[in-house]
């Protein structure tokens, strides 16, 4: 993936609590902007009650899970300028649990259907299941025995 440009915007205050984080540049084409970004945030869970508030950027974490799904690259070979891997890795498994992914689908599909003037909930849905045929014997040609 070609590294887009990076620059923080003038004029903005940025503390972790604020939800919109900090507006900025994108770096890589899987980077969200700052209107994906206004959609995406409330459905993420705040942060625990109990013990130190978070000190990473959510926006950054959810850019580098975005790169790692765009550019199928591991975990271990995310760019420096993400969190660490364990971290990026760490919210994408919780939120993966805990159903945020799931919600943050759901409220998507949902502003679009109503964007597009139709009900928010689908009413019907496809499904295909098609089989593909395959061969009677299994394995490898080479290492099926010959028959005499």
């Amino acid at each position: 993936m070609e590294p887009v440009s990076y620059r923080l915007v003038q004029g903005h205050q940025h503390t972790l609590e604020d939800p919109t984080m900090l507006t900025v540049e994108r770096r890589y084409p899987s980077d969200m902007s700052d209107v994906e970004w206004e959609r995406v945030w409330r459905e993420i869970p705040p942060s625990p009650p109990i013990g130190a508030d978070r000190t990473v950027d959510l926006r950054e974490v959810v850019n580098a899970i975005f790169y790692v799904v765009r550019s199928g690259c591991s975990w271990r070979m995310l760019p420096k300028e993400f969190p660490p891997w364990q971290t990026v890795y760490g919210y994408f498994r919780r939120w993966k649990l805990d159903g945020t992914w799931q919600r943050i689908h759901d409220a998507l599909r949902e502003e679009i259907r109503q964007r597009d003037g139709r009900e928010v909930s689908p009413s019907a849905a496809i499904l295909d299941s098609q089989s593909v045929k395959t061969t009677e014997k299994g394995g490898f040609v080479g290492m099926t025995l010959a028959r005499r």
